[in-house]
């Protein structure tokens, strides 16, 4: 999405495209108030409805998911814990990933999920979670073909979806074409028929791909991320490292964004963390322990200078 999204989760949406998108978001919801009385420390959360946590995905599986009215995948299922930990009742509806992003900024719903990575562009307009886990730098790639370095990509076609983080890190490649797609499947697909080389998305999605559409004839490959001079070089190239997923909640939520943050570093301590990481095929290695950099990247910015991101 991801993670992006710039969303795994991005880029800069333009504002109509953003709207359009919000308007024709088609709503699955649980019901609309809680089945059990609303304690007076889950009214206090500064959620829209109280006792509801209003959630706005895209269909992103196996990050998020909609199935009737129950969401599915790693980032549902994180926040299904956190939202029962704090007496709330989850409320769900799909949108693209631009309407995601809107959703929370115009304070339509209380939070979004689904590989959404941080970036300083975005938390100006919302308020960032701590990161529920880390996203490696994953390509999906052609059987046979090896891309180990940033220099391997130049002068070929590598695909995103639209909004991504990798999409600034793509234009800087030299003489490497970007192609953008609205979803996953038309990154995998212009693979599949050569028109692509390297696709960049959430690992989770193409270990799924991998293993639900082997005809695809693609695998998972791993950049070796940039390195700190190459970054200093080329900044967009920052994207090409490791990032920060969060969950993304509006500028008038910070009790709500507090209290899920606060689950989720016990989540990382308890081992529940660790466990749903792989159920959905992951190395929590991988996913769970931040890059060195990361601290500083959030420190005085939307975190207090000692802010450690959390890590098994």
């Amino acid at each position: 999405m991801i993670r992006t999204p710039l969303v795994r989760w991005r880029g800069t949406v333009k504002a109509m495209a953003a709207v359009l998108a919000v308007a024709l978001a088609v709503s699955a919801c649980s019901p609309a108030s809680p089945s059990q009385p609303v304690s007076a420390a889950a009214a206090d959360l500064d959620t829209i409805e109280p006792g509801v946590l209003n959630v706005a995905i895209q269909p992103y599986a196996p990050y998020t998911s909609l199935v009737g009215d129950k969401l599915t995948g790693l980032d549902s299922d994180i926040l299904n814990a956190v939202a029962a930990k704090l007496g709330l009742t989850v409320k769900a509806q799909n949108t693209d990933f631009a309407g995601m992003l809107a959703s929370v900024q115009s304070r339509r719903v209380d939070i979004t999920v689904g590989g959404v990575a941080w970036t300083a562009e975005r938390q100006k307009q919302g308020l960032f979670t701590d990161p529920p886990y880390y996203s490696p730098p994953a390509m999906a790639v052609r059987s046979g073909q090896t891309y180990r370095t940033v220099g391997d990509l130049a002068g070929h076609q590598l695909g995103t979806v639209e909004g991504y983080v990798w999409v600034k890190a793509i234009q800087a490649v030299p003489g490497a074409t970007l192609r953008a797609f609205p979803d996953a499947n038309g990154v995998f697909d212009d693979l599949r028929a050569g028109r692509l080389d390297v696709g960049f998305l959430d690992p989770l999605v193409v270990i799924a791909a991998q293993q639900e559409r082997p005809e695809l004839n693609v695998r998972t490959q791993y950049l070796t991320p940039p390195t700190d001079e190459e970054v200093k070089q080329h900044p967009e190239y920052a994207y090409f490292q490791p990032y920060m997923t969060s969950f993304y909640l509006p500028k008038q939520s910070p009790k709500l964004e507090q209290a899920i943050s606060a689950e989720i570093r016990k989540m990382y301590a308890d081992g529940e963390l660790t466990k749903l990481i792989r159920k959905y095929g992951g190395d929590p290695e991988q996913f769970l322990r931040p890059s060195p950099e990361m601290a500083a990247t959030r420190r005085g910015v939307d975190r207090t200078a000692d802010w450690t991101p959390p890590s098994i």
